[in-house]
């Protein structure tokens, strides 16, 4: 309706004698038409949208402004002022400093920028289906980004601590309670007042991950029915996780396990996962590597994942293999393993014909559950007929390029290296921890043994000392069970993580929003910058995986620094500490330490609800 009327008061009309009366009436409805949109923008923004309130001390200060909103396939918010990405602007120049960043919808309230189902839709992408491509990562153009604050779900409370969160979680932090009724026969979760309870319960272990873990422990004549095997399996990849309670339990046992789950029918488990402070990430099977390099995980599993193994000439068990180390298991829990039903039948079969293909030997196999063995060595690979299928992978192909990289079905061989091998592979920046002999060691002494590492103990000793100084920083506002969800943003050779081993943290990996409680960032926004990304997406990026009264540890340039603190307002973040490095010796180039808290706010409807 308005833009007719402007419409009209742009075309020239045809020539009448009351051509000034005219004149004076269009004027007059465009002016009526401006204030009417100043009405519906300015009422708008206090009803449909949602400004940020935050908690402080004392009371509630109104910081936010309107969501980006407005139609689905509209444009989805527009990129900031290039010239703030900028670093060592002085105050004053043409740094731009934002009093506040929008505030979303609240029905946005999990979004994932690369795993949202609307974009694909809107940007009619031409995805195959039954390859899973559509659970895989899109990530939207700048046009379409979301340049906003993500707000908390209405009624949001900051998350139980663990350890207890393992088995309860707060309601109102993922409201989704369909799984409690789809699998009220399994003991998933049950919904029980304001919190949903976790039993320990899968689909394959109605009655506990525990008994179920101890009976796979069992079948490998591990000692004392301990499936961490003296030590010596410490990571586990759990594919089709459901609410990651296999993982759940093996965390007492000093295992690492990796839930992976794509964002399916069953929606929310992974966001159950992690809200529980369960290491887990979603991802799927499907046309793309996985995010780690090869030889990364002991033990693979799938408990009723309801893959199809045998496709593309077993393409996605051939990824298993990429990321198992030589003598990992694949622990394989499915009616196939069991059932006497012709299709059932018909499945085992190929599945087996497959496997002893690729050199993999039965370990145990009981009642519902195979566990496959992978070989030490490539002497099954070198004895096989020549054209067996599925081939070997060509020379030149890198079994550690991972990110965006295209599955391929053939077989990667083992790496076996000599002493002086490994250490040349390291100096030089490669893998130098992929020979045998690491395999055999405790875990722990993988981490701090120069033999096991391939490198000096210096860089550890180095980490083991910033950590220290970083929870210093932190104590006046941590104590030992505030920190759970941990990202470093930049990895390296895991040194920091390494050194979080006695903190009683895990390293998650996911894009849901509120996720972690601690982000790293060593160097990574001067890196940002020489690779002509938006330091703005950055932050807002940080700001929606950053759980509420969460944390955030900077470690770069005295210019970068800088730039963050002009964000701080805008972001709902406060300051906690500051450490100038300069004198420092073990600065490695980067000049401060800034500590950030983010502080719990609600959009005004929340705040409703939760009162």
């Amino acid at each position: 309706m308005v833009s007719s009327v402007l419409m009209l008061a742009d075309y020239p009309q045809p020539t009448r004698p009351d051509g000034g009366q005219k004149k004076r009436l269009i004027t007059s409805v465009c002016l009526v038409a401006v204030f009417l949109i100043f009405l519906y923008v300015y009422f708008g923004s206090h009803s449909d949208g949602e400004s940020a309130l935050e908690y402080g001390s004392r009371s509630l200060r109104k910081l936010g402004s309107s969501y980006l909103g407005g139609d689905e396939d509209a444009d989805l918010g527009g990129k900031q002022d290039e010239s703030a990405t900028k670093f060592g602007l002085e105050d004053g120049e043409d740094g731009i400093i934002p009093k506040s960043f929008p505030v979303c919808d609240d029905r946005h309230s999990e979004l994932i920028p690369c795993l949202d189902r609307n974009l694909i839709y809107q940007m009619r992408l031409k995805l195959d289906l039954t390859l899973m491509e559509h659970y895989e990562r899109h990530c939207p153009p700048a046009e379409r980004r979301f340049n906003c604050l993500i707000p908390p779900p209405s009624g949001y409370k900051i998350p139980i601590k663990w350890p207890k969160s393992r088995d309860e979680v707060w309601k109102a932090n993922i409201p989704h309670t369909h799984l409690a009724h789809e699998k009220s026969d399994q003991n998933w979760m049950v919904v029980k007042g304001e919190k949903i309870i976790f039993p320990g319960g899968g689909t394959h272990f109605h009655y506990g991950a525990d008994k179920y873990i101890a009976s796979l422990a069992n079948m490998l004549n591990f000692s004392n029915n301990n499936l961490n095997n003296e030590g010596n399996l410490r990571t586990v990849l759990d594919v089709g996780c459901g609410v990651a309670s296999f993982g759940a339990y093996l965390l007492s046992s000093d295992i690492i396990t990796m839930s992976l789950a794509p964002n399916d029918v069953h929606q929310n488990q992974i966001q159950f996962a992690l809200e529980r402070g369960i290491p887990a990430y979603l991802g799927v099977l499907g046309t793309k590597r996985l995010p780690y390099p090869s030889r990364s995980f002991e033990l693979a599993h799938c408990s009723r994942c309801r893959i199809d193994w045998l496709q593309r000439d077993g393409i996605l068990l051939l990824e298993l293999d990429r990321v198992l180390r030589p003598g990992g298991y694949f622990a394989y829990s499915s009616p196939e393993a069991y059932a006497q039903d012709e299709e059932d039948l018909r499945i085992w079969r190929e599945m087996s014909a497959l496997v002893e293909r690729m050199c993999w030997k039965i370990a145990a196999k009981k009642n519902q559950t195979v566990i496959w063995v992978k070989p030490l060595t490539n002497d099954c690979y070198m004895e096989r007929e020549p054209g067996t299928q599925p081939p070997i992978c060509r020379s030149d192909e890198d079994p550690d390029a991972v990110w965006g990289v295209p599955m391929e079905p053939c077989i990667t061989l083992t790496l076996i290296m000599t002493t002086e091998q490994r250490e040349v592979n390291c100096l030089l920046g490669h893998c130098c921890c992929c020979s045998l002999v690491t395999y055999a060691h405790h875990w722990r002494t993988r981490i701090h043994s120069n033999k096991a590492l391939g490198i000096t103990g210096l860089m550890q000793e180095l980490w083991q000392r910033r950590v220290e100084k970083y929870w210093n920083l932190l104590s006046p506002k941590i104590s030992s069970d505030t920190l759970r969800n941990v990202m470093d943003m930049k990895a390296n050779l895991g040194s920091f993580g390494a050194a979080l081993k006695e903190k009683d943290v895990c390293e998650a990996f996911s894009t849901y929003p509120r996720t972690y409680d601690l982000l790293h960032a060593w160097t990574v926004f001067s890196e940002i910058e020489k690779k002509g990304c938006s330091a703005e997406d950055l932050l807002l990026e940080m700001d929606r995986i950053l759980r509420p009264t969460g944390f955030i540890i900077i470690r770069d340039k005295q210019p970068v620094i800088k730039f963050v603190k002009k964000y701080l307002q805008a972001l709902h973040w406060e300051t906690v500490a500051t450490s100038d490095l300069s004198s420092d010796s073990d600065q490695d180039g980067d000049d401060f330490v800034f500590v950030i808290q983010k502080k719990l706010w609600l959009t005004s409807e929340s705040l409703r609800d939760s009162e």
